[in-house]
């Protein structure tokens, strides 16, 4: 382990104990907590809050239950039941990037609480935030420009967090919540404290809630362990006023702080290089929601400043690197409801959103100041969106009807360049679903979506990276700007169809099951393109020039057909609950045939979950599996497949003690190698978790 020590300690054998100790219960019914669900309200999907499993999409909502139950460490660990989402970068929290259905970075629009976070480093990390303030977390697969503009081509990830009326009881005004949990794959302990309360006309609630992780080296299933050191700490504060019955008001602050000990680049299994990283992001929002007696006004503004910085430390030397990003802005929309009869009805959603994305990069080492590939730049976003939905009860059925568009204007900008970029896009969809009977639907939909190079892609410049040769000769490799950069596009073609039924086996359970294959045709693709070529004076001393490495330049590279599958099934009953999901994801370049996009093997998850009311406990499994990996264009990329088991136990005792909360897991339990990023990057290996909770109210 390098950096922080660490005084406490629980061994493997005595978590090992406390799990099959406490396991060996009679089987009996109680209530489930919720695995990723199609039955989940989303709001991403439509920007109207309706049930996942009916939209002409594909959707996935994971609920604080889950997260719960997932005892998550980090973001990648609440998606573990989503199809099509895969994490990118390797174990550590601060290296790890999503790719929905191919599409990574800048092809996936981050949300949270509605407010855009444009930090994005492949180095550095971009989810900046405590998994235990979540109250849900949504996914929005395929394109979604026609609501939420540059950057959802691969789709929009939506994490929003608690409010004080998720955690009270009723009858109380008010309560608390105090955590604390370790595991031990990297010996990770976490504290947390949450107060939240409401007024006694109940006109005004507030939660406050502050959390810490203290972790170090991961343990991998290799039986190596991978350099890797955090110091975390999160808050929240928010709060809301109902001013009025139409009016309320509400604000929050979102803050995480991690001072990391790791290489600069902290992705796959890199060593050496140990930088001090200390990072830096707060997010503040302030909202407005009006919403009269009346169907044609239903109306939310919000504006929200997210500031986030990495700078880095070499521990080996004087080098001091920054990287600041600041995303001012402001959306609005409003929904107008029109009743055709008490099944049929239409609404109007229409709205805009403005943003400046502003950048400053630095480095002491170089002669003035500013950090290669970091330009000091900023990005200006202005689109509007409308967005009709028609439900139309027939008798053939009903029917379902989605047209919608978006039009961005977007410009960049960059410090000592006197060149602007400015370019228009409008993102147009069509989603319509047919639902003949209750328990049966079929979708389909046609989409266009788009993101906009950055000004990272566009202004890169200095130096990307340098290769020594002997004693005082490196050759520099240096990025070129290139300001005809077009942006990304895609056309998205979907269908599916779901099942959804209701006591089959006994009374109020449920069996619901909904599948999709796209199929997208993605042009201008953005890549960096790396001219790697040594120059003769690296080799001839005294030969007129530099010694150099070449260049590097992001560029347009051509066109890429991305297909797939995707599934998602869920039966709840009083006794039991089962759940499983599946994706497969291809993605080839149109010309050469070469594989492209960040792809992932045909997965399927599992979990199953037993409910013992008698001893107030949940009993579970999950299963990953994974098939061989060879969507590659080396063999050497090959990896193989897998198959790994967790086991999870969740404790809720009624009566006297009423407000614990015992959770116990294994993930990962015969600590098997897996490989899920690239070929030689090993995952964690077993890893066992405790966590225990009291919430108390009055």
């Amino acid at each position: 382990m390098i950096g922080k020590q660490h005084t406490m300690r629980l061994s493997r054998s005595t978590l090992t104990i406390l799990l099959l100790g406490v396991s060996s219960a009679a089987m009996q019914p109680a209530l489930a907590a919720a695995p990723a669900d199609i039955t989940e309200i989303t709001v991403s999907a439509t920007k109207n809050p309706v049930e996942a499993f009916s939209t002409p999409s594909s959707v996935s909502v994971v609920s604080r239950d889950e997260i719960d139950d997932l005892m998550a460490s980090n973001i990648s660990d609440v998606f573990a039941s989503v199809p099509g989402l895969i994490f990118d970068g390797g174990p550590r929290r601060n290296g790890q990037t999503p790719a929905i259905r191919g599409m990574a970075g800048e092809g996936v629009v981050v949300l949270f609480d509605g407010v855009r976070q444009s930090f994005l480093s492949g180095h550095d990390g971009r989810f900046f935030i405590e998994p235990d303030l979540l109250k849900s977390a949504e996914v929005v697969r395929g394109a979604g420009s026609s609501l939420y503009g540059s950057g959802a081509v691969g789709g929009v990830i939506s994490l929003n967090t608690v409010d004080a009326a998720d955690l009270l009881k009723d009858g109380s005004n008010a309560g608390y919540r105090l955590s604390g949990g370790y595991q031990d794959v990297n010996e990770e302990w976490l504290y947390g404290a949450t107060v939240f309360g409401r007024s006694a006309d109940g006109k005004f609630d507030a939660v406050a809630s502050l959390s810490f992780r203290d972790s170090g080296d991961i343990a991998l299933g290799n039986d190596t362990s991978l350099q890797a050191d955090d110091s975390i700490a999160s808050g929240i504060v928010k709060a809301s006023y109902q001013v009025t019955d139409a009016l309320k008001l509400s604000g929050s602050w979102l803050g995480y702080r991690n001072d990391a000990v790791e290489p600069n680049n902290g992705l796959g299994n890199n060593t050496g290089d140990l930088m001090d990283k200390n990072i830096v992001s707060d997010t503040f929002r302030a909202g407005l929601d009006f919403n009269p007696e009346t169907n044609l006004i239903n109306f939310a503004l919000v504006g929200y400043v997210n500031k986030a910085n990495v700078k880095e430390s070499d521990l080996d030397t004087d080098r001091v690197i920054n990287r600041d990003v600041e995303t001012v802005g402001v959306s609005f929309d409003n929904r107008s409801r029109f009743e055709f009869s008490e099944k049929s009805s239409f609404t109007l959603t229409y709205g805009g959103e403005y943003y400046r994305d502003e950048q400053v990069g630095s480095d002491n080492n170089t002669s003035d100041g500013t950090r290669g590939g970091v330009p000091d730049a900023t990005a200006k976003t202005l689109g509007l969106f409308v967005q009709g939905e028609l439900v139309a009860d027939t008798p053939i059925g009903e029917f379902i009807l989605i047209p919608g568009v978006r039009y961005d204007k977007f410009k960049n900008s960059a410090v000592g360049v006197d060149v602007e970029t400015s370019e228009g896009k409008t993102s147009p969809k069509f989603a319509v679903s047919w639902s003949p009977v209750d328990e049966f639907m079929i979708f389909g939909s046609y989409s266009e979506a788009f993101r906009a190079p950055s000004y990272n892609e566009i202004f890169a410049d200095d130096l990307h990276f340098t290769i020594p040769l002997g004693p005082g000769v490196e050759a520099p490799n240096f990025f070129i700007p290139n300001q005809d950069l077009r942006p990304e596009h895609s056309k998205t073609w979907e269908f599916g169809a779901g099942i959804d039924f209701t006591d089959i086996l006994t009374t109020g359970d449920r069996l619901t099951f909904k599948g999709a294959y796209f199929n997208s045709d993605v042009t201008d693709l953005i890549d960096l393109e790396v001219n790697f070529e040594f120059s003769a004076p690296c080799f001839v001393p005294g030969m007129p020039g530099t010694c150099n490495a070449g260049t590097s330049r992001n560029i347009n590279t051509g066109s890429a057909e991305l297909k797939g599958f995707e599934l998602e099934g869920m039966y709840d009953s009083e006794w039991f609950r089962l759940m499983a999901s599946y994706s497969d994801v291809d993605g080839k370049d149109k010309d050469t045939g070469d594989y492209v996009g960040i792809l992932s093997p045909n997965r399927l998850y599992m979990s199953a979950e037993a409910k013992m009311p008698s001893l107030d406990s949940r009993l579970g499994a999950r299963v990953n599996i994974a098939s061989r990996f060879d969507k590659v264009n080396a063999p050497a990329d090959e990896r193989p497949g897998y198959e790994t088991l967790d086991l999870f136990l969740v404790w809720q005792p009624d009566e006297a003690l009423e407000g614990l909360r015992i959770d116990l897991g294994v993930d990962n339990v015969f600590d098997t190698e897996v490989q899920t990023v690239f070929a030689g990057v090993v995952d964690p290996g077993r890893n066992m978790k405790a966590r225990i909770s009291w919430t108390g109210s009055f």
